[in-house]
């Protein structure tokens, strides 16, 4: 297994094959179907790029009051459970025994890109955040724990996992763009990423 190494993120390589991938995406229709992708509007009266779900007892959303975790999709439904597949690969990588309480998924369109921010509303940082890459490459910036100065950055491809944990847990990082239609994963072209994070 290739796993790369930058500023304190453990990057697992093609840690998926192509029939992982798919039976991914068939996993997270159920999810779709049942909390719809939604754009939040950001303090300041401004939309993301991006859109998003979740699943899990917790969902993360953002409105003109600010980002949190909310127990239910803004249009009132109850977040569907966390699939199986998912909650495997987070075992897998971290060996925990205690299980994320929320898969943040987020779809990267063909103009979408996410700024720097620090992963900072969970009551404990001793719990890493996994991060899956599905579909269309992704050109992912890491830097340090605060905000400016210097950055590095690498491509992000379809398959690939990240681990942020211990001093990069709450390390800036973002995504400045996407290859829109490098992969075949979706049918649509986009990008998706799925966070699990444990929030309590």
């Amino acid at each position: 297994m290739n796993v790369l190494r930058l500023r304190g993120f453990e990057i697992h390589k093609a840690y998926l094959d192509p029939q992982a991938q798919r039976g991914l995406i068939e996993a997270l229709r159920p999810v779709l179907k049942a909390a719809p992708l939604f754009s939040p509007t950001v303090p300041g009266g401004g939309k993301m790029s991006v859109r998003m779900t979740s699943a899990g007892a917790f969902g993360w959303t953002a409105d003109e009051n600010g980002y949190r975790y909310a127990e239910n999709h803004p249009r009132g439904f109850d977040w569907p459970e966390i699939p199986d597949q998912i909650l495997t690969l987070w075992h897998d990588l971290t060996g925990l025994e205690r299980l994320p309480d929320c898969c943040l998924l987020n779809y990267y369109g063909q103009d979408a890109k996410m700024g720097l921010h620090q992963d900072k509303d969970e009551a404990d940082f001793s719990y890493p955040v996994v991060s899956i890459s599905l579909g269309d490459d992704g050109m992912f910036r890491v830097g340090g724990t605060t905000r400016g100065g210097k950055t590095d950055a690498l491509w992000l491809n379809s398959g690939d996992v990240v681990v942020m944990g211990g001093d990069a847990r709450l390390s800036y990082h973002g995504v400045d763009r996407i290859r829109f239609q490098s992969s075949r994963l979706l049918p649509k072209g986009g990008r998706i990423n799925l966070t699990l994070r444990v929030v309590t």
